[in-house]
């Protein structure tokens, strides 16, 4: 792994558990093994590459998503696919929680690729739900528009529930409770999912 792609890695891992302010240069060189020469090199300086760290976790966090979402199975199967797939829970959502971070959040561009995330989940479901619409899946009447983005916000707020109580329970006890709802439109009752394992924990 050259210099410039552990500067990257090592402000991903930093931006998770310490937010932006607590994401020193130093602390980013010092967990990457490079000086601060290295890094100015590659970056023009912390906004540069914590720019490029956010992207990278937003790509991934997609990527996972998606793995999910094409799974063979019923649109009902494959969005429980992705709502219970293991998770770091306790740690938060890598790219939800930097949406709590005031320094982010003033920077258009920190915050274009949260936006982009979350519009992404919310289309993907969104298209998931049409297509168990058209399949005869869901009962007429579901608004899949809303449905999909009250599922995104269940998602996150059930990391919120989690951290907040200490307990991961919390965030299955959540999420079950968003599909249950979801299941209300299922021309058929759906069976429960389990939650999938994944090597990647976003």
């Amino acid at each position: 792994m050259d210099t410039a792609e552990r500067l990257i890695e090592s402000t991903q891992q930093l931006l998770w558990e310490r937010g932006y302010v607590g994401t020193s240069p130093k602390a980013i060189q010092r967990l990457a093994g490079a000086g601060q020469g290295s890094m100015y090199h590659h970056f023009a300086g912390k906004p540069d590459l914590a720019l490029q760290a956010i992207r990278r976790s937003a790509e991934q966090l997609c990527a996972q998503a998606e793995e999910r979402f094409s799974e063979p199975g019923s649109a009902y199967e494959r969005i429980a696919a992705y709502m219970l797939r293991e998770r770091e829970v306790l740690r938060g959502c890598r790219v939800g929680s930097l949406a709590h971070d005031p320094e982010v959040v003033a920077s258009p561009a920190l915050r274009e690729p949260l936006s982009e995330t979350f519009a992404y989940l919310r289309r993907r479901i969104e298209e998931l739900l049409r297509e168990g619409l058209d399949r005869g899946e869901f009962v007429e009447g579901m608004a899949p528009a809303g449905v999909a983005a009250a599922l995104v916000a269940v998602v996150q707020g059930a990391y919120v529930l989690a951290r907040s109580a200490g307990s991961a329970e919390e965030f299955e006890r959540a999420v079950r409770g968003g599909l249950d709802l979801l299941s209300a439109y299922t021309a058929r009752p759906a069976a429960p999912a389990e939650p999938r394992q994944q090597e990647e924990k976003t």
